[in-house]
């Protein structure tokens, strides 16, 4: 064959090969987060492509609701394949419904989920902290043999599984509270710590699912400081008091966005960060979680049936205010930010309460 002839094939070959490419890139879902946000008097829920662009879904033409939260629990896959073709086209070509970030005002994603359950002491650094500043018994320590069995009915315990059993908690809808606003101290409280943790947003119906299918169930994640009331009771009647110590009003920065499960991939394997004044506090791995998100879904789900929308908290790395020495607490001015890798940053200012105007 002639040079020439030779040369013309490889032309031809490469620009095949180019259009593929181009082909497989526009199938390709582009990455987004998506979230509830303002514009005026009007709330929206929004699409956020190269974390710079949000895209209005109530006017795309791809019969969104009026809610993130009604948005999972309908979600399919026909969804994920018209907003994964939109991301593309905004990032390409930024249409007349899309907004800067900058220019909207950032929501809680989903402010009312039917539960909101979040695990304790889920990372031993944490467990520890806390052991030693007498918070509690040691929890990361080879279990006894009281619960040998696991949990009858909710829990069971494999065999050379050394894990202490989880242990969840639930937090009221009413502390979630949106990247930008304020963490208001209570008054009267003085021991306020910070927890910056992942969360788990449930995608579809659970009712005792096993811990292999349990990553099935998750439509996505987001993060949260999870803020807490060290003081609990002081007088200590039935223990430690739950909703005390999580459940105040903006004890529940959460977001900034949720991110659909697909664009986060192996959640065990996410950088948690957190900074208090630009100081770092917390700097971690979800890897060191003692049980997987996989298992607290598990065993959530064996407790009560969980519902798309619904958030389990995974727990906190080591860290925390109350493990330092001297402690450190929350004070007015500070300012709070949370990062998960692959998720975003939340950024709060902590204010002291006001009484609220009676004019």
């Amino acid at each position: 064959m002639k040079q020439a002839g030779k040369a013309a094939i490889v032309a031809m070959v490469l620009v095949a090969c180019a259009r593929c490419t181009a082909g497989e890139a526009q199938n390709t879902p582009q990455p987004y987060k998506l979230g509830m946000f303002q514009e005026g008097a009007r709330t929206f829920v929004g699409m956020v492509v190269g974390d710079s662009l949000v895209v209005d879904l109530t006017r795309a033409n791809v019969n969104a609701p009026a809610t993130l939260h009604e948005l999972i629990a309908r979600w399919d896959q026909p969804t994920a394949d018209r907003l994964g073709r939109l991301a593309g086209e905004a990032q390409r070509e930024r249409p007349s419904f899309a907004f800067q970030l900058s220019a909207v005002k950032v929501l809680v994603p989903i402010s009312d989920p039917d539960a909101i359950l979040m695990a304790a002491r889920n990372y031993a650094e944490h467990a520890n902290e806390m052991a030693q500043a007498g918070r509690t018994a040691g929890t990361t320590s080879v279990i006894d043999e009281k619960v040998r069995s696991g949990i009858p009915g909710l829990w069971v315990r494999q065999q050379n599984d050394q894990r202490p059993n989880p242990y969840l908690f639930p937090k009221l809808k009413s502390s979630l509270v949106a990247d930008g606003i304020p963490i208001v101290l209570p008054p009267g409280r003085t021991r306020i710590d910070y927890e910056c943790e992942l969360v788990a947003v449930i995608g579809k119906t659970a009712k005792r699912v096993s811990v292999d299918r349990a990553l099935d169930y998750v439509f996505g994640y987001m993060a949260m400081t999870d803020v807490s009331d060290r003081e609990d009771r002081l007088d200590e009647r039935y223990g430690s008091d739950w909703l005390i110590s999580k459940s105040y009003d903006t004890f529940g920065p959460s977001g900034p966005f949720i991110v659909p499960a697909q664009f986060v991939g192996d959640p065990q394997n996410l950088a948690v960060k957190y900074t208090l004044n630009g100081n770092v506090m917390q700097d971690s791995s979800t890897a060191l979680m003692v049980h997987t998100v996989r298992d607290l879904i598990s065993y959530a789900s064996n407790i009560s049936t969980l519902a798309p929308g619904d958030l389990i908290g995974t727990g906190t790395p080591g860290g925390v205010g109350e493990g330092r020495v001297p402690p450190v607490y929350l004070k007015v001015g500070d300012t709070s930010v949370c990062t998960i890798e692959k998720i975003g940053s939340l950024t709060n200012p902590v204010q002291s309460f006001r009484v609220p105007s009676t004019e």
